[in-house]
């Protein structure tokens, strides 16, 4: 009996989805969008709408994993991380609420704890549908993903996965995490400012480094104008991003 995997991605403006089998390489993909960001009980009625009337979601899953992408997230390298002190490290970047659940998850071979807030009320959902999931942080799948996609490459390759609004970038050096962060972006100009400026704080050379393109950005679109102009060495990725951050997990 084959194996068969759903993954969810999950964004305060949508929802992914991908069916796979442990012997099949072709993934089933859907993808669902709001115009704006919406609100937990949204949320909710949303995925439950969702699992009612798609008939892709009624099929029979022997494994469930929960991807939660948002900004609410931090590194901290393994000799500096304590169970204990998991709001502490959180405190600097985010309002904290008394009652925020907060997780983590190790990355980089255990090297790296990424503790981040998930969508606990997204999490009660599959919890009461499913039972036991397991669930990640997008940048854990992210970052993992592109060390394994880069295990032969000793280049510094600096990597930039697109959304509708936000991006992140993950620079990897002798297959090493070098960078990770993630912004918000409006304009054009917000994105090739934080691609330039993170460039700059790391001492790369837009004419010598190799930038790699992911997820909702095309060669016709001003975003990739507008870094071509800027950055010598542009490619894109072949793989659809969701499916190349689940298949690579």
């Amino acid at each position: 009996m084959h194996t068969k995997i759903l993954s969810i991605l999950l964004r305060s403006d949508g929802f992914s989805f991908c069916i796979t089998t442990d012997s099949e390489q072709n993934a089933k993909i859907k993808e669902f969008d709001f115009e704006k960001e919406i609100s937990p009980s949204e949320q909710i009625t949303k995925l439950s709408t969702l699992f009612e009337k798609e008939d892709f979601l009624q099929e029979e899953f022997e494994s469930i994993e929960v991807i939660h992408s948002n900004n609410l997230s931090t590194l901290v390298p393994k000799p500096f991380f304590k169970e204990k002190d998991l709001a502490s490290y959180l405190k600097y970047n985010i309002k904290l609420l008394q009652n925020d659940f907060i997780a983590y998850d190790p990355i980089c071979n255990g090297e790296i704890m990424n503790v981040y807030i998930p969508f606990v009320h997204l999490n009660n959902f599959f919890f009461d549908k499913f039972g036991t999931f397991e669930y990640k942080h997008s940048s854990t799948v992210l970052i993992d993903s592109l060390i394994k996609a880069n295990a032969q490459n000793e280049e510094t390759i600096f990597s930039v996965h697109v959304g509708s609004n936000q991006f992140q970038i993950v620079v990897l050096q002798r297959k090493k995490l070098l960078f990770y962060n993630s912004f918000n972006f409006r304009t054009k100009e917000d994105f090739i400012y934080y691609i330039l400026f993170t460039a700059e704080q790391l001492e790369l050379n837009p004419e010598t480094f190799k930038l790699v393109l992911y997820g909702r950005i095309t060669k016709d679109s001003e975003l990739y104008k507008i870094v071509y102009d800027y950055v010598r060495n542009v490619s894109f990725h072949p793989q659809n991003d969701f499916h190349f951050i689940l298949s690579n997990n």
